[in-house]
């Protein structure tokens, strides 16, 4: 979720964490207040990032004045808020949400709802980015206690103690046996206060060792080891779940893991690192939906009205250096195979997205 949050977020000291794209300064400089000033996009965009990957939605309130427009923004809980839809039947993209633990209902306009859609099962609430890891993260955490306990119960050494019972009766071999174990298993403690010797009986190592009692003609007391159990180091079932766990995570393997494999996978790693880019971007433009609702919302209260309402355009910084790079080779051959006019087209559109 870290990564996913500080992927979408990034910023530098040339790029700022939102660009605000419009021609009208004054507009420009309008949602650029709101969102560095009210909204405090700097140090709250990576939480609300990262709360929406986690569940799938994020549900953000907006305390709206009218005529001075948006004056602050709660984030509120995210179990706590049903989204309401085709409720009127004259009107069904009529929205509106519940507040059941407040007993409120807000408007539309009274919230911003970042979410993942894509996945039709939860609909019309988002999806979590977690969602297709977590029947995996069950077996995994499950493989892993059993070769914890599987190495802990069967790795030690044990020993066998045949003891020669010899003539004693069958109904007192098992007193005979215990006072056996008990003699062979006390530890010899001195106690500091009084300096006496304090033979003190240890039951935990008891279970470590097996006592068979044995008599006859060919009888005799024998200790021999019993080895450790040989599956000990074996792991692969352990790493099969944990590469799916990457894989539903799309999430490179060399960023989460530094072990077996990532040597390899730095050849690899550009074409990876763009395809986790684009699944990032995928989320940006979640997050740039529901922050150009809020900015129109807060240029309406203000009273811009027409396309001045859609004037502007919000986007992200691409996480990925190498997929601008493939992006500005894709527009580089474009522009030289074109003609003039057509370099003019190009040159006039790249400048109004960048």
């Amino acid at each position: 979720l870290d990564i996913y949050a500080d992927e979408m977020t990034t910023s530098s000291v040339y790029r700022p964490i939102i660009n605000v794209i419009c021609s009208n300064q004054e507009i420009k400089s309008v949602v650029e207040t709101l969102l560095y000033n009210i909204l405090n996009v700097e140090f709250n965009l990576y939480g609300w990032c990262r709360s929406m990957c986690k569940y799938g939605d994020f549900f953000l309130y907006l305390d709206i004045e009218e005529g001075d427009g948006i004056k602050n923004a709660i984030g509120l809980p995210i179990n706590e808020i049903e989204r309401l839809e085709g409720e009127d039947k004259n009107n069904p993209n009529y929205i509106q949400y519940q507040w059941n633990t407040a007993g409120m209902t807000l408007e539309n306009w009274q919230m911003g709802h970042f979410r993942i859609l894509g996945n039709d099962k939860f609909a019309p609430y988002g999806t979590s980015i977690l969602e297709p890891a977590r029947r995996i993260w069950r077996q995994l955490t499950l493989i892993e206690d059993a070769v914890m306990a599987y190495r802990i119960v069967r790795s030690p050494e044990r020993r066998v103690f045949k003891i020669d019972v010899g003539n004693v009766p069958p109904q007192d071999v098992e007193q005979y046996m215990q006072k056996v174990m008990t003699q062979m298993k006390r530890n010899t403690i001195v106690d500091a206060d009084t300096g006496r010797v304090d033979l003190r009986y240890n039951p935990l190592s008891v279970e470590e060792d097996y006592y068979i009692p044995v008599r006859g003609s060919a009888s005799g007391t024998e200790i021999s080891t019993v080895g450790g159990g040989q599956y000990t180091g074996d792991i692969d079932d352990v790493k099969y779940l944990r590469d799916k766990l990457f894989s539903a995570l799309k999430i490179p393997m060399s960023y989460l893991s530094r072990g077996d494999g990532a040597d390899e996978d730095k050849a690899t790693l550009a074409q990876k690192d763009i395809r986790f880019a684009r699944t990032v971007q995928r989320l940006q433009r979640s997050v740039v939906s529901e922050l150009e609702k809020i900015a129109v919302i807060h240029l309406f209260t203000q009273g811009y009205r027409g396309n001045d309402l859609l004037s502007f355009k919000l986007t992200l910084n691409n996480p990925s250096k190498l997929a601008e790079l493939q992006e500005l080779e894709h527009w580089k051959a474009r522009f030289e195979a074109a003609d003039g006019a057509s370099q003019g087209y190009f040159s006039r559109r790249w400048v109004a997205n960048n």
